[in-house]
């Protein structure tokens, strides 16, 4: 088996979507259990440990990899959920747990030393100095990266820390710092960081006020959207606000993270993998994404560099594209 251009991570959300992942061509699937260790705890998502188990031979049949995603944080006295899932981890033969909690890297490091582990985004850290400290301390085989890097300091923490680097290539953009974001927990009691939801349905509504729409968020209206305008789904980093009397996307607009036109400037820094976010996104999403990005990365691989992507448009955030950090051009 030839050694891929970029290793494609991509999301699967159910075991639908995983085997959707694997047939459209990707390398690696991550998934998360049903419960409030994954930071994608939304109903109908996830797997149980017979799922994760059948989807892991459904991978390793077919030369693939699955990781588990065990990247939220638990509350005091409440970590047996938490070790459970990387016990259960352990036991389905996963291929690597997807980790930021301390005290649980902990835990794998000594409970299963062979079982590899990868730093989330989650854990937000972004120099070589943080990176350093989970990889001499917890073995840690990998880093994802934050979305708040440009290419040339991915290249550089690259090159300082010698380990291998998964960044983010298609989804949401995320402004916050991941693991630190509070909006959605104070407006719905339910956190991102420990329970693993953010803008959770049950506090979602929509209601019509004259010619508008408004989406809500608990109590808190998040946008306003006039007839024929597309309502998005309320989650607070995308909500307009009013400031100093004129509402704008204060935060993020809603636009998709999609770095194909820079694949081989990430290849030249020294990048690992990359990640598609979506495991909250259908198994047709997943497979179109995916296999565009297998093409893509196959091409490449092959010298080839005239490749059409235009079909990725229409699955992007607001129906528009963005590098992101990648390009700063605020700076």
């Amino acid at each position: 088996m030839t050694e891929p251009y970029l290793e494609l991570v991509c999301p699967a959300g159910t075991p639908a979507a995983l085997r959707a992942a694997i047939d459209a061509g990707a390398d690696t699937v991550y998934c998360g259990f049903r419960d409030c260790t994954n930071a994608r705890n939304y109903p109908g998502l996830n797997f149980d440990v017979e799922e994760m188990a059948e989807g892991a031979d459904y991978a390793h049949e077919r030369g693939r990899k699955l990781l588990v995603a065990i990247n939220t944080f638990p509350r005091a006295g409440e970590e047996e959920t938490w070790h459970a899932a990387i016990d259960n981890a352990a036991a389905i033969g996963a291929d690597a747990v997807i980790m930021a909690d301390i005290g649980l890297l902990d835990y794998a490091t000594r409970k299963h030393p062979n079982l590899r582990r990868h730093l989330s985004v989650q854990a937000a850290a972004s120099n070589p100095l943080s990176i350093a400290f989970y990889r001499d301390n917890f073995d840690i085989k990998r880093v994802v990266l934050p979305r708040v890097l440009s290419v040339d300091e991915v290249a550089a923490i690259i090159g300082e820390i010698r380990i291998e680097t998964e960044v983010f290539c298609f989804g949401s953009v995320g402004t916050m710092s991941e693991g630190r974001c509070f909006l959605s927990s104070y407006m719905t009691g339910s956190s991102p960081s420990h329970d693993g939801v953010c803008a959770p349905a049950s506090h979602v509504a929509y209601k019509e006020e004259g010619d508008c729409m408004l989406s809500c968020l608990g109590d808190v209206t998040l946008n306003r959207f006039g007839r024929g305008e597309p309502a998005a789904y309320p989650t607070p980093c995308k909500g307009r606000y009013v400031t100093m009397g004129k509402a704008s996307y204060l935060f993020e607009e809603p636009v998709g993270w999609n770095v194909i036109d820079i694949l081989p400037q990430l290849k030249n820094a020294g990048v690992t993998a990359l990640k598609i976010e979506g495991r909250q996104r259908s198994r047709a999403y997943v497979a179109q994404v995916v296999s565009t990005y297998r093409k893509v990365l196959d091409a490449l691989a092959r010298g080839e560099t005239n490749i059409d992507t235009g079909a990725l448009h229409a699955l992007s955030e607001g129906g528009r594209q963005t590098l992101g950090a990648y390009k700063k051009g605020w700076r």
